[in-house]
């Protein structure tokens, strides 16, 4: 099926795609990038042009068989992080966890197992095939594993999640918790004092049960509450209801702003304050309002003149 799919829309013989998907999980530049707020680096897996545009034609026909769930807010069109932390605005309590590794936990036989799960049957050669196309191969590591970099990589882990996510929110609904996950970072939240402190044990039986392979890190396992500072994929959220890019942001972007006011921007430096402002309007409109009050609007010009070269 999948190798008729691609031969029809790619104007490829079977055999070519065959030969094609065996070298495909070595068809990867690979680079590393640091973590946020961590002294570690992050693996980036990016295809090969021909892999990546066999990838994005591979798509097409996944998303008409797999689901995600309205409980993922990662990598879906029209949502994002703002989105996330609102569900969790009007709380007092917050769960916030982590899974380890996320993507290189996921494998073809996880895949797989998704894709039958939903109807999706295939033979071997489908299954070679799209074992080459979507995984990749890391250096001095046994077997193939899904990469942080495919165009592919978000809707296969949003789809292998989905049992897990849906068990989770009718779970969470049950006992009045609000449940959202975005990629990796998963997030409870209640105005039930105590009822979270069962959750990570909760989410461990499960995961074990449905994703086999994905682990949580229990060193990133954050309790808090209203009486405390509570970040949500890094947007803050305020105990008088609103969502907030936090004081840190704020501090950092008004000193480059009040700092371009004396001495040029690199380019570089423009565009890292443009997606800081960019950012600050995204989240928390009132904000960007402010800075120009106070800088006024010719300065905020100029630094988008010097990241576009003017």
């Amino acid at each position: 099926m999948i190798i008729n799919y691609l031969s029809d829309s790619l104007f490829m013989s079977k055999d070519d795609i065959v030969r094609f998907s065996l070298t495909a999980p070595h068809r990867y530049k690979v680079y590393e990038i640091p973590k946020r707020k961590s002294g570690q680096k992050r693996v980036i897996a990016h295809p090969s042009k021909e892999l990546k545009f066999i990838q994005r034609s591979l798509i097409d026909i996944l998303k008409l068989y797999l689901p995600v769930h309205d409980a993922a807010f990662a990598y879906r069109k029209g949502i994002g992080i703002k989105e996330n932390a609102k569900q969790h605005l009007n709380s007092k309590y917050l769960l916030k966890m982590d899974f380890e590794n996320f993507f290189p936990s996921i494998t073809p036989a996880l895949f797989f197992k998704t894709l039958e799960e939903h109807g999706f049957v295939l033979d071997g050669d489908d299954k070679l095939v799209l074992s080459g196309l979507l995984f990749w191969k890391k250096k001095d590591f046994d077997g193939l594993t899904l990469s942080i970099g495919a165009p592919t990589s978000p809707l296969v882990s949003n789809s292998v999640m989905y049992l897990f996510d849906k068990k989770i929110s009718e779970i969470c609904l049950s006992r009045k918790i609000s449940y959202t996950r975005y990629a990796d970072d998963i997030t409870f939240s209640t105005n039930i004092k105590n009822i979270l402190f069962d959750i990570p044990e909760l989410v461990s039986s499960v995961l074990n049960e449905l994703v086999d392979g994905v682990k949580l890190n229990c060193k990133k396992t954050i309790f808090t509450s209203k009486a405390h500072n509570r970040h949500v994929t890094g947007v803050t959220l305020t105990n008088d209801g609103k969502l907030s890019i936090g004081r840190e942001r704020k501090r950092l972007i008004s000193s480059m702003i009040h700092q371009s006011k004396f001495c040029n921007l690199t380019m570089d430096e423009a565009s890292k304050l443009l997606g800081l402002i960019s950012h600050a309007e995204h989240i928390e409109p009132g904000f960007l309002k402010r800075m120009i009050h106070k800088y006024g609007e010719e300065v905020l010009n100029n630094i988008k003149s010097r990241a576009s070269g003017v």
